[in-house]
C-alpha cells in the first residue's frame, strides 16, 4: 500500500502540465483579466489560482470562489470558465500567477507573469553644455533626454521618423538618459520617446532653445551682446568720423584766414 501511494504521488507530480508562460502588460489601476485555455470544465473539476506560493482564488465542485490573500480582498472575480479578473490593479499586483484545475489524479496548470506599468513620465531634454564643441565654422552641441524611476521601459532618439538611438530597461527602477550630438540651427526635427508595451510619451526637440552656439566659434555671442557690440562699433566709428570732420573743418579756416588782408602779415614793396 504504501508503496502504491508513493508511485501515485509520483504519477501525479510528473503528470503536471505547463504551458509557456502567457506575458500580460497592465497600466496600473486598470482591470485585467487571466484567461485560462481549461475546456470541458465540470461541476467537479476544481480551479485553483495562485499569486507566486499564495492562494487567492479557488471554485470547487460547489461553484465557491474563496479569496484567502488580504492583499487582493474586494478586487478578485473569479469566473465559470476559471478566468481571474483582477479590479484596480497595483504595482505590488507584478508577478507569476498560477491557475490549476485538478482532474482526477491529473492536473493541467497555464501560468501568467503580470507586468504593472505606473504612468509614463514626459521625457526631459536639456542642454549639456561642458560638451560643446566647435569644428571649422559648424558649433555642435551634446543633449541629454532623461526619465526618473522607470521600469520596463525603453528610451529613444528618433531624427523625423528614423530611429537613431535607444536604450532599455527591464525590471528595476532607475533613471535613464541618452545623448545626442546636433549641430546648432540645424533644421532637423527631432524628438525623444519613452514607450512600454501599452504607451508612450514623447517630447520633440528644438535646437535653436537649447543648442547654443560654443563659445570658441565665430556665432560665440548672444543676440543681446551682439546688438551692443553693433552699437558700440556705430558709436566709435561716429566718433572718429567727427574728429575728422573737424580736424579738416579747422585746416580749411586757417587756410582762409592766411588768404585775407589785414590778416597782420606787412605788405611787400617799399615805404
Amino acid at each position: 500500500m504504501f508503496l502504491w501511494s508513493l508511485l501515485s504521488c509520483f504519477i501525479c507530480i510528473h503528470d503536471v502540465k505547463a504551458d509557456a508562460i502567457k506575458i500580460i502588460s497592465v497600466m496600473e489601476g486598470d482591470a485585467v483579466t487571466l484567461d485560462t485555455d481549461f475546456t470541458n470544465i465540470q461541476r467537479k473539476d476544481a480551479i485553483t489560482w495562485k499569486f507566486g506560493e499564495s492562494h487567492i482564488a479557488e471554485v470547487n465542485k460547489h461553484s465557491l470562489y474563496t479569496y484567502a490573500d488580504e492583499r487582493f480582498r474586494d478586487r478578485l472575480k473569479m469566473h465559470p470558465t476559471g478566468s481571474l479578473t483582477i479590479k484596480n490593479i497595483r504595482f505590488t499586483d507584478s508577478g507569476y500567477y498560477t491557475a490549476s484545475i485538478g482532474r482526477s489524479r491529473r492536473t493541467s496548470q497555464e501560468i501568467f507573469r503580470v507586468i504593472v506599468d505606473a504612468p509614463l513620465p514626459v521625457p526631459e531634454i536639456i542642454s549639456n553644455s561642458s560638451q560643446c564643441s566647435s569644428s571649422s565654422s559648424v558649433s555642435r552641441c551634446v543633449l541629454l533626454c532623461s526619465v526618473v524611476n522607470v521600469s520596463h521601459v525603453t528610451l529613444s532618439w528618433y531624427k523625423g521618423n528614423s530611429l537613431l538611438s535607444s536604450i532599455s530597461v527591464s525590471d528595476l527602477s532607475i533613471s535613464l538618459s541618452l545623448p545626442l550630438e546636433v549641430e546648432y540651427q540645424e533644421k532637423n526635427t527631432y524628438s525623444c520617446v519613452i514607450n512600454n508595451p501599452i504607451s508612450n510619451q514623447t517630447k520633440h526637440l528644438n535646437t535653436m532653445q537649447l543648442c547654443q552656439p560654443c563659445s570658441s566659434s565665430v556665432q560665440c555671442c548672444s543676440f543681446t551682446e551682439a546688438v551692443f557690440r553693433l552699437v558700440v562699433s556705430a558709436l566709435v566709428i561716429m566718433a572718429a568720423v567727427a574728429v575728422l570732420v573737424d580736424h579738416f573743418r579747422s585746416i580749411k579756416v586757417e587756410q582762409k584766414m592766411r588768404k585775407q588782408p589785414g590778416n597782420g602779415q606787412s605788405p611787400s614793396g617799399p615805404q
